[in-house]
């Protein structure tokens, strides 16, 4: 006895077709992440700089953030490429005063080291 297709499966998708291959259904065409303000704002910097920024957020929370600030001042390329140059360095300013903020109970400082692999990660794509 065969299975009856369910939930709106049509009975031809859930046959095999002929030609041995499965129908294309479901295919993903682009995923495109949503970033927030905060985290478009990460710049894009060489990567021994974002290296650098991830040994100084490891260590002390928020510094390496503070240092990416400037590397925007610098012509760092972000993510927020309609917001003026000193909002987007003001918005790395505020990120790295919340990690410094927020390191006492532990979220700054994790925050402040997934915010430096955020910026090695970055670099590798960009070089």
């Amino acid at each position: 006895m065969d299975p009856s297709p369910k939930d709106g499966e049509s009975a031809a998708a859930a046959e095999p077709s002929r030609g041995g291959t499965a129908p294309a259904s479901g295919v993903v065409v682009q995923v495109r992440e949503k970033k927030g303000p905060l985290r478009a704002a990460i710049p894009y910097m060489p990567f021994p700089v974002a290296v650098i920024c991830l040994f100084l957020n490891t260590f002390v929370p928020g510094l390496g953030t503070f240092v990416s600030a400037f590397t925007v001042l610098c012509g760092a390329r972000t993510d927020l490429p309609d917001r003026h140059m000193c909002c987007v360095f003001w918005l790395n300013i505020a990120a790295a005063l919340i990690q410094i903020l927020t390191a006492i109970v532990m979220v700054g400082w994790i925050m402040s080291i997934f915010w430096g692999m955020d910026m090695v990660i970055l670099a590798s794509k960009y070089s």
